[in-house]
């Protein structure tokens, strides 16, 4: 094989890698969280990382926290996705560290989260320098009116990852995702 034949068998092996990544990628976009079945995983900011290896697909997950009993289900669902797919085998991996934060949850899917009925956490990132981070949540913005005269009911709601919360306009109550 010459070098010219060489580099664009490389080229074209890359090219392959990538649309089987994106392919991989828009599969992950419809396996939805089964805690929170509005979000995707993809949304939820928990896929870290698509390669394409070899044949395969390998996918980088990092769990919302590490307790979590959804991190199997999970991870099966991946599997049977991508395989479904026809995109190769597939291996997960699981990264613990850095720890999974709510500021990876993306725009749209902070969008679906407040159209689904529940209050999309604060952002810490976007929080100002010296801002203290409260522990109970205040002025929850309510997703259906969008009042934030809202008071908490309870630190849990369905899963340890929401709080339950009244809205004291139109009197709702709701959910709110914890930032952590």
């Amino acid at each position: 094989m010459t070098e010219a034949a060489a580099v664009d068998a490389t080229h074209a092996a890359l090219s392959a890698g990538a649309a089987r990544e994106a392919a991989a990628w828009t599969v992950l976009n419809g396996v939805l969280d089964p805690e929170v079945p509005a979000l995707s995983i993809v949304d939820l900011g928990i896929v870290r990382a698509v390669r394409a290896l070899g044949e395969g697909i390998e996918v980088v997950l990092t769990p919302t926290y590490s307790g979590c009993p959804a991190t199997e289900v999970i991870e099966q669902s991946v599997i049977d996705a991508l395989r479904e797919a026809a995109l190769g085998p597939v291996t997960v991996q699981q990264q613990r560290a850095p720890a999974w934060t709510t500021d990876w949850i993306s725009a749209e899917g902070r969008r679906k989260l407040r159209d689904y009925g529940i209050a999309p956490p604060a952002c810490a990132a976007n929080a100002p320098a010296g801002v203290p981070v409260h522990i109970i949540a205040r002025n929850v913005e309510c997703p259906r009116c969008a009042s934030a005269q809202t008071e908490r009911l309870s630190a849990f709601g369905a899963t340890a990852c929401k709080s339950l919360f009244r809205c004291l306009d139109c009197r709702e109550p709701f959910e709110y995702f914890k930032p952590f």
